[in-house]
């Protein structure tokens, strides 16, 4: 038997280990330099368990969405 997410120890949890994360699935994706990189805005929802960081360089914007707990991403949406 596994013990529910309420249980488990989550992964990031500090907003800078978030926003961290986010801005290596970033410089992966979409090759780009980390200092060319803007964090916007963090959020984290209390009920999913997720974290969400929104990113701007130059001009593109993006949000990405990561479940804290297994500290993997689970979608980069640009806006």
């Amino acid at each position: 038997m596994n013990p529910g997410i309420g249980l488990m120890k989550r992964r990031l949890e500090t907003e800078e280990s978030a926003i961290s994360l986010a801005i290596s699935g970033i410089t992966k994706k979409f090759k780009v330099q980390t200092n060319e990189i803007q964090s916007l805005e963090t959020k984290y929802d209390d009920d999913s368990g997720d974290w969400y960081v929104a990113l701007g360089w130059k001009n593109k914007r993006v949000v990405v969405k990561m479940d804290s707990v297994l500290a993997v991403i689970i979608e980069i949406k640009e806006i």
